[in-house]
């Protein structure tokens, strides 16, 4: 898709092909926001299965499949077999988990690795532990791995949580602890992890040491200051620059975990019942679970928010709803009710809205039938505000599919009760989720730019300009594998590495653009359709033909086909 999906994949086959493997880079320009592992990661499954759209998704499919299971056995040491495989089912098929993993983004590796870690973290204090030292290390390497995913967030939540559970455990200061935790050897093994990275980044993209607080356009203070001071500090404060990102409103950011943990969020108020007092291995695991989201989530209270910012709690809620599904009693059966009652109106709803549209003609594809609201684009979910109902005519089968899940979560949760119950509702959310896959299919043209990445393709060579940001068709580099001209482009992401030292100039005014289109080269020009009348301004109608459109989008050419 469009945006950081195809950016991310791009940033691994450009490592791969320039054996560069410290320095991020896109359309040859340094891009020093992120950590490296997922590129890494994603460049290894390149060298083994070639560098293709799937094979970009396997580190994350594996982190989600990793993140099931980590939470399934910490469950089970901390609770039992059965609160250990309810902890599991809940992680695995929890709305959040599923929606925030359709793009390449790093958060469910960086959730893995801060599971691990909390768990090592209490297996490490556990009295009863055999092998309390391998486990110190563990957490350490945990840390070192979420530290080149996510830089210093790595270190901040479980370090934050754990701090906050030795508090009031009353063990923040016992020399027992600290002795069982090692923090000299797990802070070598954290930086052996870590820093060679970080020392060749720095090394590489000078100068060393900036410590301005100012964030402006126009001005480079090399990697070791973007990374930490802007990435970190001013984003904190919200006062990085560039400002490419929104927030989310507080309230809702914590409301709506109701969604992001659905359909087991129906039993929360069950937790509320359970019992934290750190007696025993369960308590302690529940009190940290609630030191590891409470932190998390006031952190975020006073920062910049996205949707999936908290994913990282995921594990330490799915434990706590599966202690308290193993324990049932009568607020666990009041959840079920509940859930009979939100999936029942769920699949009316679908019903009533697959009527409504059952005449709704569908010519050419989805972005015929969608709103346009681009000050929402900055949220992750921001594209769902540009539904609209005759949109969901082209949505029929995934609409259809959904109505029926939504129907066996229904069914399931009134005819039954425990464990047959979480099983059907874990079987509705496997049904709804491959309708959301094949929704997907059919919002690929309005998401994705692949369809004019094949058309040029199979066209003659020539350069290629792309119409504003990078993000907005960065499919089509990805696709085509090829860097390109930015016309007006000079924004957001790429603002601070195009003054780098040795930058490319791959940035376009108009009077440029017009003065290399009327040339005698070949040019194609990707843009959105409602652009078109912008280009008949600078150049004649007559000098530009469109080699094909789709999903809003179009590219043209300054040659006739066959010329």
């Amino acid at each position: 898709m469009d945006d950081v999906d195809a950016v991310q994949a791009q940033i691994a086959r450009n490592m791969l092909a320039s054996g560069d493997w410290v320095t991020a880079r896109i359309d040859g320009i340094v891009y020093l926001e992120k950590s490296p592992l997922i590129y890494w990661l994603i460049a290894i499954c390149y060298k083994i299965f070639g560098a293709c759209d799937w094979a970009a998704r396997i580190p994350v499919a594996l982190a989600c499949v990793s993140l099931g299971w980590l939470t399934a056995a910490f469950g089970t040491w901390a609770f039992g077999r059965r609160a250990g495989f309810y902890a599991g089912l809940t992680i695995s098929t929890c709305m959040g988990l599923f929606l925030f993993t359709r793009i390449l983004i790093l958060d469910v590796m960086l959730t893995a690795t801060i599971a691990l870690a909390m768990w090592a973290f209490l297996r490490v204090l556990d009295d009863q532990e055999l092998h309390p030292r391998f486990w110190a290390f563990v957490l350490a390497a945990s840390l070192g791995v979420g530290l080149l995913l996510k830089s210093a967030v790595a270190l901040l939540f479980p370090g934050g949580a754990a701090a906050v559970y030795l508090l009031l455990t009353r063990q923040l200061f016992s020399a027992k602890v600290w002795r069982r935790l090692r923090p000299w050897s797990g802070l070598a093994i954290m930086l052996l992890v870590a820093v060679p990275w970080h020392v060749l980044a720095t090394l590489r993209n000078p100068p060393y040491f900036d410590l301005t607080m100012r964030s402006v356009a126009g001005e480079y203070h090399g990697f070791l200051w973007f990374y930490f001071i802007n990435e970190q500090v001013l984003r904190f404060l919200n006062l990085r620059y560039p400002r490419d990102y929104n927030t989310v409103p507080r309230l809702y950011f914590w409301l709506f975990h109701l969604i992001w943990l659905f359909p087991w969020s129906v039993y929360f108020p069950a937790v509320a019942r359970l019992s934290f007092k750190p007696l025993d291995r369960a308590g302690r695991t529940r009190l940290l679970a609630l030191c590891w989201t409470g932190f998390l989530l006031v952190f975020f209270t006073f920062s910049t928010t996205q949707e999936y910012y908290s994913m990282p709690c995921y594990p330490a809620l799915a434990l706590l709803l599966g202690s308290a599904m193993a324990e049932g009693g009568v607020w666990v059966r009041r959840g079920t009710r509940v859930l009979a009652a939100v999936t029942g109106a769920a699949a009316i709803a679908a019903v009533l809205i697959l009527a409504a549209v059952r005449h709704v003609p569908t010519p050419g594809d989805i972005a015929q039938a969608l709103s346009q609201h681009p000050s929402a684009y900055t949220l992750s979910l921001g594209h769902m505000e540009d539904l609209t109902l005759e949109s969901f005519a082209y949505l029929r089968l995934p609409l259809g599919m959904a109505a029926v899940a939504f129907l066996i979560g229904a069914l399931g949760s009134l005819r039954a009760v425990g464990q047959r119950a979480f099983l059907a509702a874990a079987l509705m959310m496997v049904l709804f989720f491959h309708a959301a896959r094949l929704a997907m299919v059919a919002f690929d043209p309005y998401l994705s730019s692949r369809p004019l990445a094949e058309a040029l393709l199979r066209s003659p060579p020539g350069d290629l300009v792309v119409d504003h940001h990078y993000y907005t068709f960065s499919s089509i580099f990805f696709y085509t594998n090829r860097t390109a001209w930015l016309l007006n482009g000079r924004f957001n992401n790429l603002v601070y590495g195009s003054y780098a030292p040795g930058a490319p100039d791959v940035f376009l005014d108009d009077q440029h653009w017009k003065n290399l289109w009327l040339g005698p080269r070949r040019y194609y020009l990707v843009a959105k359709t409602s652009e078109r009348p912008r280009f008949e301004k600078l150049v004649d109608q007559g000098a530009l033909f469109v080699l094909a459109q789709s999903g809003g989008k179009m590219v043209l050419t300054n040659r006739a086909p066959g010329e």
